[in-house]
């Protein structure tokens, strides 16, 4: 009787300890799946080599996957006569892309193993890559992802954080979210690589005082005060395709391309930070790499009950 008693208990603790029944674990496609990660990687160095802005660009994808009701897949589905999803958003639409990446990894993905890997863990690991290729640290994601069914384009325009944001309203925005304000400092990094539209920065360049005056000059010979509004300017002048912690040095410039970047130092509470991570590779990237599992774990859908593994990332199977 206690031999079985002591087979039953363990049992527990293995159904309910799996990633399957609700956690998350770096080892989830060990066994299921054991080339994904490695096929990730190498679709993600192609696309990168071939596009450096793709590494932000795919690194967003996740960023506005995660903050849209959790890391669930959902800015990857496409609108149809029935259902609406959160690529027309106001901050994704024209905007958002990387989509033909993941739609190659997920194509290679189902060749080596149909239906086990999640189009949201494809874009955590995606996420990793990028920055990997770019220089930036590494971390251990964490998988084990479902995809939903569904998307919500009134999450994707009210809980995305805004350009003009102010620093209260980001610290907010990322606290709704279970994240902290030194998280939302951390991510914010993410932006010492990728390129900003002429319409999302336009009243910071032109209207505001809080911005080195050369530096308006410089971009406002690619975003006119009126047209050009996808016209692109990096959102780190100095080195747009290098993961590193210039981002920070150009905030205590007055060099933020967005309202929202220059907020992180404007004589607030997040300038000690910004000053540390601006002096400090090193300290930036191990917050960097740390806040991006923090987001990574926001609500996922886990668990064999709750959503579902796509077939085609763009569409509910």
């Amino acid at each position: 009787m206690k031999t079985n008693t002591l087979i039953a208990c363990l049992v527990l603790v293995v159904l309910c300890s799996s990633p399957g029944n609700g956690q998350l674990s770096s080892t989830f496609y060990d066994k299921m799946c054991p080339k994904a990660l490695s096929i990730v990687k190498a679709a993600v160095k192609q696309a990168v080599a071939k596009e450096n802005r793709m590494g932000a660009s795919l690194l967003r994808l996740h960023f506005h996957d995660c903050f849209v009701n959790g890391c669930d897949g959902s800015i990857l589905l496409d609108d149809s006569a029935n259902f609406t999803g959160e690529k027309t958003a106001g901050s994704n639409n024209n905007s958002v892309r990387g989509f033909d990446v993941i739609d190659t990894i997920k194509t290679q993905l189902e060749a080596a193993c149909i239906g086990i890997v999640s189009c949201a863990d494809i874009l955590a690991t995606a996420a990793r890559d990028s920055v990997v290729q770019l220089g930036g640290p590494t971390w251990r994601v964490q998988l084990g992802r479902r995809d939903s069914r569904s998307a919500s384009l009134s999450g994707a325009n009210s809980q995305i954080p805004a350009f003009t944001s102010s620093l209260s309203a980001l610290t907010s925005s990322f606290s709704n979210k279970g994240l902290s304000t030194n998280d939302m400092i951390a991510l914010s990094g993410a932006h010492t690589i990728g390129q900003g539209r002429c319409t999302t920065f336009r009243t910071h360049v032109y209207n505001e005082t809080n911005i080195n005056s050369a530096f308006a000059t410089s971009v406002k010979a690619n975003c006119p005060s009126t047209g050009g509004d996808n016209n692109l300017s990096p959102l780190d002048v100095q080195s747009s395709t290098v993961f590193d912690n210039q981002y920070y040095i150009n905030l205590k410039s007055q060099k933020g391309l967005l309202h929202s970047n220059q907020e992180l130092f404007n004589g607030g509470s997040a300038d000690s930070q910004v000053t540390t991570y601006s002096t400090n590779r090193n300290t930036f990237f191990t917050d960097f790499a740390a806040a991006m599992v923090n987001m990574g774990n926001i609500s996922p859908l886990t668990g064999t009950n709750a959503g579902e593994v796509r077939k085609n990332c763009r569409k509910p199977n």
